[in-house]
């Protein structure tokens, strides 16, 4: 008999669905020039890009200094400015690659940081719901000792938060159950 209870509790696969939604979201709006962009910044930032560079610039001194020795006219004679404006133009390159794939990563951290408020204010909510009757229970019953928490005081003075005054994402893009 196959069991039809939930794995997990419906709040949580809320979460996991808006999360898997916002990272979907974030891939399906990426255009084929910038997933080119981060696969060459992902490759450039592996060590065999480094290792390769090495032994390409390691070539390039060896051979220019040994067609140097053997009295020919070499290609790229030191202080080889060749291989220095080609080192230039690649550092641009890479430059421009990582500030791209930066920029992107910023946009769905931006994202990431939407959700987790939009997650943690209805939470927070839940909880002073579930407080605030605990609270009067201990007032209104005379055989429980009303204790007075200063620290509890001091955070519901700060959390004023109310279902209208809670952040809403404006671009439609975060969605769970109950809610845009």
């Amino acid at each position: 008999m196959i069991d039809d209870t939930p794995i997990l509790p419906a709040h949580i696969e809320d979460t996991i669905a808006a999360i898997a939604k916002l990272h979907a979201d974030h891939r399906n709006k990426t255009s084929a020039l910038q997933r080119l962009v981060e696969r060459l910044a992902a490759w450039i930032g592996r060590p065999r890009f480094n290792a390769g560079l090495t032994v390409v610039l390691a070539l390039w001194v060896i051979g220019n200094s040994l067609i140097t020795f053997l009295g020919a006219k070499p290609w790229n004679e030191p202080p080889f400015a060749w291989l220095q404006g080609g080192l230039g133009l690649l550092v641009l390159y890479v430059t421009v690659l990582i500030l791209t794939t930066q920029r992107r990563k910023k946009q769905v951290a931006g994202y990431r940081e939407q959700l987790t408020l939009e997650l943690a204010i209805p939470s927070e909510q839940k909880y002073a719901k579930n407080i605030d009757p605990l609270e009067k229970m201990c007032r209104d019953k005379p055989t429980l000792r009303n204790r007075v928490d200063d620290e509890a005081a001091a955070m519901a003075a700060k959390s004023t938060i109310t279902p209208s005054s809670s952040p809403r994402s404006t671009s439609g893009r975060i969605s769970s159950r109950g809610r845009r």
